[in-house]
């Protein structure tokens, strides 16, 4: 199996989704603590250039989330519910308060490739084509690419 080491990010041609998938030099279970501990996911997430800050999560089936992203003295919002949340899956709804009608339906899954590997498949399911040609039009696979770069970094210093 061919290892994926940078972020392959694709849209569907013929559902309103985009679908990620990176492989990671760790197991399933740390990369599922990396994406539910509050202190960690806030270290790694979104690009070099931001400064998280966790406001509220409950990374429980039933639980919500709220964090905002500081880049140059400006804030952005984002929240959303955790719908699952299992060792081997995440499905949360994901919303930026700059575009409150703009909610995706986002599942994560943690796929065991053995010797200490996983693959993270993620899907993001918006409300139309346009909305979905925006986020990629948007620039977020420099946050993508920038974020998982930061929680390999994570990850390998042993704060998983």
């Amino acid at each position: 199996m061919d290892r994926i080491t940078e972020t392959a990010i694709k849209a569907d041609p013929t559902l309103p989704v985009i679908r990620m998938t990176r492989d990671f030099e760790a197991t399933p279970e740390q990369l599922f603590r990396a994406h539910t501990d509050p202190a960690l996911f806030a270290r790694w997430v979104g690009p070099d250039a931001i400064v998280t800050r966790i406001e509220h999560w409950e990374a429980r089936t039933g639980g919500s989330w709220r964090y905002v992203s500081v880049h140059d003295g400006t804030e952005y919002g984002f929240h959303g519910c955790f719908h699952e949340v299992r060792p081997d899956r995440i499905v949360q709804t994901f919303t930026f308060e700059g575009d409150p009608d703009g909610v995706a339906l986002e599942t994560l899954w943690f796929e065991d490739l053995g010797d200490g590997r996983t693959r993270l498949r993620a899907q993001s399911l918006v409300d139309s084509f346009e909305s979905r040609d925006a986020w990629l039009r948007s620039g977020m696979e420099v946050g993508v690419e920038e974020g998982y770069a930061k929680l390999e970094r994570v990850l390998s210093d042993g704060a998983v």
